[in-house]
């Protein structure tokens, strides 16, 4: 199955007319995730030819302007446009009473379900699973409460050796326990282990997005050995001390943290607006992780 992530906005704080705020649609399993909602966000899914009212699930990092200032007019067009399915909405403390609020005083009235799952401040843990992928949260270190996330595809079933199989002269009826990792005893007392006529089923893949954050290893075990990781890189080392005091990263904090996680590939993210390119945040990037790419708005990544 596909595992895509289309870069909608890779703008900090201020959008431009290069680089719109952050908002990331992942689009798994015949799901679609929509990972922070900045303002114009709706714009971009339909300058980029994408279908909002498909969306299953939004998750929110934080209650910074530019990451959920465009969730109340995406959530309003949605009902315009007819939508009556439920929309689950996961994120911090307030995420609620915010876009209740915005909601109400504009008088909507009757809306399609809103299912909101708040996290507490800290919390880490799995946030949404159902048989084909789980959503993890996990906190990063920003000045208000900000969240992580991964999305991770479920571990994939063994596979039968066929030729292996058939040597054992057990029954087809068993195939389905050694598939899924049970050793087996038939009726004439044969006993076959599942290792030695299975092959591995493909790695699962697993995407992670880290924004906004300083620099912290407090996050690696959330996010070792991911296959695709998008960490903000707000600044370049110029501004090491600005990105310090704001609760930010630089583009070569970001490519160790990718270094230690050991992730296959890095998305370099959330660029401030005093940069008219992201050429300076890659070659310093570069220096320490090799395998990384800046986010451009419209840019798609195939996981």
């Amino acid at each position: 199955m596909d595992f895509k992530v289309f870069i909608l906005g890779s703008g900090a704080a201020i959008p431009t007319l290069q680089r719109g705020t952050t908002a990331h649609l992942i689009s798994c399993f015949q799901r679609n995730i929509l990972i922070d909602c900045g303002e114009g966000t709706q714009i971009q899914f339909r300058r980029f030819r994408l279908k909002f009212q498909k969306i299953d699930i939004i998750c929110i990092s934080h209650l910074h302007g530019d990451h959920v200032f465009g969730l109340a007019g995406l959530l309003s067009t949605m009902q315009l446009m007819g939508r009556t399915s439920a929309l689950r909405i996961i994120g911090p403390e307030g995420l609620k009473e915010l876009i209740s609020a915005q909601l109400d005083l504009v008088g909507h009235g009757d809306f399609f379900p809103l299912d909101f799952h708040i996290l507490p401040a800290g919390f880490s843990g799995v946030v949404y699973e159902d048989k084909c992928l789980a959503i993890h949260a996990f906190p990063l270190a920003h000045r208000i409460t900000t969240f992580g996330y991964r999305l991770m595809e479920k571990p994939n079933k063994r596979r039968l050796d066929k030729a292996a199989f058939d040597a054992t002269g057990v029954s087809v009826s068993y195939i389905a326990k050694l598939i899924q990792g049970d050793d087996i005893t038939d009726n004439e007392g044969r006993v076959v282990r599942s290792a030695d006529v299975t092959i591995p089923g493909k790695p699962a893949k697993s995407y992670a997005f880290c924004s906004d954050t300083a620099y912290t290893t407090a996050i690696l075990p959330h996010i070792q050995d991911v296959d695709l990781l998008y960490h903000e890189a707000t600044f370049t080392n110029a501004f090491a001390d600005r990105a310090f005091k704001t609760g930010h990263s630089t583009a070569a904090q970001a490519a160790s943290i990718a270094l230690k996680a050991n992730a296959k590939r890095l998305i370099l993210g959330h660029f401030s607006a005093r940069y008219d390119d992201e050429e300076q945040h890659l070659a310093e990037a570069k220096v320490i992780f090799e395998n990384v790419f800046a986010a451009k708005d419209g840019a798609v990544f195939n996981i």
